[in-house]
């Protein structure tokens, strides 16, 4: 290379500099995109790639290189993301061209790796025009196509992704070394002579003419068959989305009782069809990022897609392959939902999903390049007009949060549900995808698989491991098997310091905490936490009124325990005189026998849980007394309530905040035949206020006006877009998440930012610093 760049030399009195680039600059179409830039500005020099970043040299007079550099940031492409240009001065050489030099590994640093990229536009009018790629479903260039879902280790060239044992074709190898080509060092490019194949499996039969396969594919979803299809980071299964009989056989076959499917529609028009789009969801949608987004149902699909709920979660089409399925099928939605078995991790592996797939589908669609890195569709909704990632994963991961700490050699493990584990490298954390619940075997394997690739990939060596103060949680046992320095950190602190990290705060904030469990450090259940803290350490300032949840971890499954507890603490052995469904629908004996184990303390945790409370609600008012998956109860409550509602319920606050007055109110709503929708909508209100007033209250105490919402609750969009509205409308700064879920799925945030914060000050995460109020 040495050689290359001093060949270059020619004597001249320009000035010389040297840019080093950091952020998500490889695999972006970066280099080509300097290069061009260079020619345009008539400046010589080279640009290489390292596993740190970009590296260029370059000579010219001051002005041509003050409008170069500029330029950089203004013109960078699209799915670029520049943090970093460090300019130096640097010795002239006197280059008489500017060239592209090969690939350096020079140290354990490293530049972020991309997100895998939505098909652009340009490529899918190459699919109508370049002869050898027509209706290639594999076609892709430098600014879209498979990334993190194909990478092996970096630097991020072809012979370290799944592209490997494709060689190239002439053609291709000819455009990927015309730097002035848009698939310059593509390092996914191929066309149909050369690169990866689609196989249709179906009964006993192998179908491998692409046509053949497309026709076939169409034919089975129109007569209402299911088919399995490999995506980018993982199979997904299809059907029609307007065909009731199919999407209810493919519920069936799922073991997907209860939770609502993923519908990819033909194009933005479609969406418009059946759902209400505002500009902020039409972007998202339409983002090379490609999430599903959560809007509001205008006119139905199958009942079986949505279950009852008045949303859909929508996306558009991605991958080359969905546009050329579109294009022959004629219908306006498909539901394309993760290719798994119940709670197990999306199939990546050909063999397992014919196996494995091909007893929920009627086809299984397979291709022959191996998907190294696992990535499920990334879910999002906008709330106020700003995107909040709910499940960060395929287009988001591994895009690193950028902070003003160190966190270098520290990991965090995360906590036990929607789990994503965190790598600290210098001044960035690296959020795996999403993982899943670590309740079963499969997903612990799959989230140890992706631990140690992280760590090989980043090049991180970890010193610290942080985990969540829960002694059972899979990730805590996996935490303390490591052999590194453990650092344990509360649930909910943990939920408040990843909100900070996001927005790179690192003071005293009011932190609000809602969420479903974490274990407290008084061995009770928190899950509404209210607390005066930093990154350092917190103070318990507040939180909602204990109830005991009998029967343990059963009542997630059952919420009408949870109802029947609270109506036992608001009315004691009263409540059976209810004239209410609920009550009526109780086995009095079984119940009989449960408040007496809560009277006897037997298995019966206290809790002071908000989404405790959201169950209970929503059991009293007999919408949701057992659930099908995980917050149903909470979300079937929250998709109730109308929009039109200011109304609210009492509660009292003192030391805690109790909500036995609400509970008196809504039963007697019930029984005064109030519409359920106005009683859910009061019961949201009654929360926001709850919350707004002991918020309120921490304020004008403690002179605080930042103060953070976060927790899986705040997926809550009634909740959390009024609450975020008000407090602003009285001057609170208010800080929610948005690239990084509320819920559990960011927590790991969190705990590498406190590791990171107490290793700066020389302190330890010890119960002394954990003040109760």
């Amino acid at each position: 290379m040495r050689d290359l760049k001093s060949g270059l030399k020619k004597a001249n009195h320009h000035i010389a500099k040297r840019l080093h680039i950091k952020g998500l600059v490889q695999g972006v179409g970066f280099r080509p995109f300097i290069y061009r830039l260079a020619h345009a500005h008539g400046i010589f020099g080279w640009v290489e790639n390292r596993n740190d970043g970009v590296v260029v040299k370059v000579e010219g007079a001051p002005d041509q290189l003050e409008h170069f550099i500029a330029d950089i940031s203004n013109k960078a492409p699209l799915a670029s993301n520049i943090q970093d240009i460090r300019v130096e001065l640097a010795a002239a050489e006197g280059f008489d061209e500017f060239v592209i030099v090969k690939s350096e590994n020079t140290s354990e640093q490293i530049t972020d790796v991309s997100p895998d990229i939505a098909v652009c536009e340009d490529c899918l009018l190459d699919l109508k025009k370049q002869s050898h790629r027509i209706n290639y479903p594999f076609i892709n260039c430098t600014n879209c196509g498979p990334r993190f879902s194909i990478i092996q280790d970096l630097p991020y060239d072809r012979d370290k992704t799944t592209m490997e044992p494709f060689r190239m074709c002439d053609t291709c190898r000819n455009e990927y070394e015309d730097v002035m080509d848009r698939r310059f060092h593509a390092q996914p490019v191929a066309c149909s002579t050369c690169g990866p194949q689609y196989e249709l499996v179906i009964e006993n039969e192998r179908i491998t003419d692409f046509n053949i396969i497309l026709e076939k594919v169409v034919a089975l979803l129109k007569s209402g068959q299911i088919v399995a299809i490999k995506g980018i980071g993982g199979f997904q299964i299809a059907c029609d989305a307007q065909n009731e009989e199919a999407v209810n056989m493919l519920r069936q076959r799922k073991f997907r009782e209860g939770k609502p499917f993923a519908v990819m529609f033909a194009d933005i028009d479609a969406v418009k069809d059946f759902t209400v789009l505002y500009s902020e969801e039409k972007k998202s949608l339409l983002s090379w990022r490609r999430p599903i987004v959560i809007l509001r149902e205008k006119e139905k699909l199958a009942s079986g897609v949505s279950n009852g709920f008045h949303t859909i979660g929508a996306m558009l089409p991605y991958m080359p392959f969905h546009y050329l399925l579109f294009e022959k099928l004629g219908l306006p939605a498909i539901v394309l939902t993760s290719g798994n078995i119940s709670d197990e991790p999306i199939v990546i592996d050909n063999t397992v999903a014919e196996e494995m797939l091909s007893q929920i589908a009627d086809a299984v669609l397979i291709y022959n390049r191996e998907i190294y890195n696992r990535t499920d569709d990334s879910v999002a909704m906008v709330v106020n007009n700003k995107e909040r990632i709910l499940r960060r994963s395929r287009g988001y991961s591994p895009e690193p949060v950028n902070l003003n700490l160190d966190v270098e050699g520290i990991v965090a493990a995360g906590a036990e549900l929607v789990n994503c584990f965190c790598i600290g490298k210098g001044k960035q954390a690296i959020l795996s995808q999403h993982i899943g619940d670590l309740k079963n075997l499969e997903t612990l394997e799959f989230y140890e698989e992706a631990y140690h690739r992280f760590l090989k990939l980043f090049r991180v060596k970890p010193e610290i491991i942080v985990h969540d103060l829960h002694p059972d949680y899979l990730s805590t046992r996996f935490a303390k098997v490591q052999k590194l320095k453990l650092v344990g950190v509360q649930h909910h602190h943990a939920h408040v310091a990843s909100c900070m990290a996001e927005h790179n705060l690192d003071e005293q904030v009011i932190g609000v905490s809602l969420d479903g469990t974490g274990f407290g450090t008084d061995r009770h259940i928190w899950g509404s936490e209210i607390f005066i803290c930093d990154l350092a350490g917190y103070e318990r300032y507040n939180h909602f009124e204990y109830v005991p949840l009998p029967g343990g971890d059963r009542v997630t499954k059952e919420p009408w325990r949870t109802g029947l507890s609270y109506l036992y603490m608001v009315y004691g052995h009263d409540f059976w005189d209810l004239d209410i469904p609920f009550v009526k629908t109780l086995d009095k004996a079984k119940c009989e026998y449960i408040l007496e184990a809560i009277d006897k303390k037997i298995n019966s945790p206290m809790s002071c849980s908000a989404g405790r409370l959201f169950d209970a609600v929503s059991a009293i008012m007999n919408i949701c007394t057992i659930t099908q998956f995980h917050a149903e109860a909470p979300m079937r409550l929250e998709d109730l309530a109308s929009g039109t509602v200011e109304a609210a319920y009492p509660f009292e606050f003192g030391e805690v905040i109790s909500f036995q007055p609400t509970i008196r109110d809504i039963v007697q709503d019930l029984l005064d035949g109030v519409p359920l929708e106005e009683i859910s909508a009061r019961f949201h209100n009654t929360v926001m206020n709850a919350v707004f007033a002991v918020v309120s209250l921490a304020r004008t105490q403690r002179d605080i006006s930042k103060v953070v919402l976060t927790g899986g609750t705040f997926q809550n969009r009634f909740l959390l877009s009024r609450l975020e509205k008000l407090l602003e409308s009285v001057g609170f700064m208010v800080y929610t998440q948005n690239k990084i879920p509320s819920n559990d799925g960011g927590i790991a945030l969190g705990q590498l930012a406190i590791a990171a914060k107490l290793r700066s000050i020389g302190k330890t995460y010890q119960k002394s610093q954990i003040v109760n109020h």
